[in-house]
């Protein structure tokens, strides 16, 4: 039986990467921010101010992804900071992907900035593993000017782990019988699905490298971590039968949420915000065919803490206003009156479009012509842009966007006018 041969390209630096050859390539730019302490961050004024990417260089100074960016220039002052430029990301993507579909029809895109490679039985077509992917990783440089890592394994996992072995623009391989050698050594926090807790709680009981996992008896792992314990301990032995999936799988829910930019002290206004994420969601779910039967509200206070409530509907939907009413009766169970920070609606159980709705003889509810008219107004944004119908409601005011989640608007492009490019 001919071995698997699995490659994972992560793109180093993804967001920062793509923002400097963007700027090298297409605003004439001389200073390449991967090459100095840099990082995108996000609008502080309207909350969003965290780090999403980094540089190389700003690791140096203990830089983290997510965190606040007054923490990052409190440990290193003289960062340069370049706003999130979404459209720019997806166009990087798309390009990227593409360069990987001319190596393998088996290709799982994993995120924005990385994909999985089933490369078994190409050794004819691209030569020996290290050399397909070196080929596949100077492609990507030499055409699209950005770098990536490459792992390869005969397992996802191992393929993964072994993309973040050092970087960046290196190919690394971490095959089973290797990972006593490459990947017992490293941290537990190394390890995938390996978070903060997890950790932790691991180190408090004397574990402090995957090897050190991988050698504790399981039981001892699950009686700490629950179910959560023995997934880990097999991922720290090698263990890994997921293979890769070139066609996604359908989502079982789908949500939005958004961080406001000033705290919400009133129902009204919360309640636009809610359905502003309810246009979308119900967009979404339109675009996909498909209804949903749960919805949740989620509230992040202005002190961080949260909540959240669910309910099931009584048929399944892709009506904008079924999941707004829903989240509204949701929200005023549980709202107390604090100050909100943070409002997300979240839908479950979807199903495939055309299921029958179940009528009652006292629900007057016209819904053909609710479906109706969701869907020519889909139709209208669809052609003239998402600004070109809006609900009376979010006429004359510029507070909250009237479709809200996902990506937000300052997030998707940048003007360059505005931004001193060096």
């Amino acid at each position: 039986m001919q071995r698997k041969t699995i490659f994972h390209i992560d793109v180093n630096s993804a967001f920062l990467s793509w923002e400097a050859v963007y700027r090298i390539r297409h605003l004439n730019g001389t200073l390449d921010l991967r090459t100095i302490p840099s990082a995108v961050g996000g609008d502080m004024a309207k909350r969003h101010g965290i780090i999403l990417a980094k540089s190389i260089p700003a690791k140096k100074y203990h830089i983290q992804t997510g965190e606040p960016i007054v923490d990052a220039l409190r440990k290193c002052p003289e960062l340069t900071l370049v706003p999130p430029h979404y459209e720019l990301y997806e166009k990087s993507s798309k390009a990227f992907m593409q360069i990987l579909n001319k190596y393998s029809d088996q290709v799982e895109q994993y995120s924005i900035d990385e994909a999985f490679m089933d490369m078994t039985g190409t050794q004819t077509l691209f030569g020996p593993p290290v050399v397909a992917a070196t080929t596949i990783k100077d492609e990507i440089y030499h055409t699209l000017g950005f770098t990536v890592n490459a792992g390869i394994s005969d397992k996802k996992l191992l393929a993964k782990m072994a993309s973040d072995f050092k970087k960046p623009n290196l190919v690394h391989t971490l095959y089973t019988e290797e990972i006593q050698e490459k990947m017992w050594p490293l941290s537990i926090r190394d390890l995938f699905f390996v978070g903060s807790a997890s950790e932790k709680k691991l180190k408090s009981i004397g574990i402090r490298t995957i090897g050190d996992l991988a050698r504790t008896d399981p039981e001892v792992i699950k009686s700490i971590l629950n179910k959560h314990g023995e997934v880990i301990w097999n991922f720290a032995n090698g263990h890994d039968v997921s293979v890769v999936e070139p066609v996604p799988p359908d989502n079982k829910g789908y949500g939005n949420s958004t961080t406001i930019a000033f705290d919400v002290t009133d129902a009204p206004t919360a309640k636009m915000v809610l359905l502003s994420l309810s246009e979308t969601i119900g967009r979404r779910l339109r675009k996909d065919h498909v209804r949903i039967e749960s919805v949740s509200v989620s509230i992040r206070f202005y002190d961080l803490s949260c909540i959240s409530h669910q309910c099931m509907l009584n048929a399944a939907t892709d009506l904008t206003k079924e999941i707004y009413d829903a989240s509204c009766r949701l929200f005023d169970e549980v709202w107390d009156g604090t100050p909100i920070r943070h409002l997300g609606i979240h839908t479950s159980k979807a199903t495939k479009d055309g299921s029958s709705r179940q009528l009652s003889l006292f629900d007057k509810t016209n819904y053909e012509k609710l479906e109706k008219l969701d869907r020519a107004v889909d139709s209208i944004r669809e052609k003239y842009g998402a600004d070109s119908i809006k609900r009376a409601s979010f006429l004359n005011q510029d507070k909250i966007d009237h479709l809200n989640g996902g990506i937000s608007r300052e997030k998707r492009k940048v003007d360059y006018q505005k931004e001193k490019v060096e």
